[in-house]
């Protein structure tokens, strides 16, 4: 079985604090009650940094200033395979906060937990507690 490959933008909202604003995954998603980076599906004829910009503003009501590519991977899913663009995300305008529902936080990059997350988001956030160590 070939399976389907799905694109994603997800950013990585960070403030001037070294805080990263997460959603928790709505009932009924994959992986449910699981804190994620907001964003969502690559739609035909968008371009990924797109996605990012049309998805935060529809998800957390952000309009996305700065945007740069942080992480670009694919990650493979017993069903499918996601190619992920993670952007971070450090100019917006607006208040961050779920308009689908879902529950928002602003945590601190340091404490950060790859347990909490859907098994792909691991590899980003490896990343990210490195650059707070170093």
């Amino acid at each position: 079985m070939i399976k389907p490959i799905v694109k994603v933008s997800a950013g990585i909202i960070r403030d001037e604090f070294g805080q990263i604003y997460l959603t928790q995954r709505l009932e009924g998603q994959d992986f449910a009650q699981s804190l994620e980076f907001p964003g969502g599906k690559v739609e035909e004829g968008e371009t990924p940094k797109q996605a990012l910009i049309r998805e935060l503003e529809e998800e957390i009501d952000i309009q996305v200033l700065s945007a740069v590519l942080f992480e670009e991977f694919s990650f493979e899913y017993p069903t499918k395979i996601i190619h992920f663009y993670f952007y971070l995300v450090e100019q917006w305008f607006g208040t961050p906060f779920g308009r689908e529902g879902q529950e928002g936080e602003w945590i601190a990059q340091s404490e950060l937990d790859a347990g909490q997350f859907p098994p792909a988001n691991k590899r980003v956030i490896d990343r990210l507690l490195l650059e707070v160590n170093n």
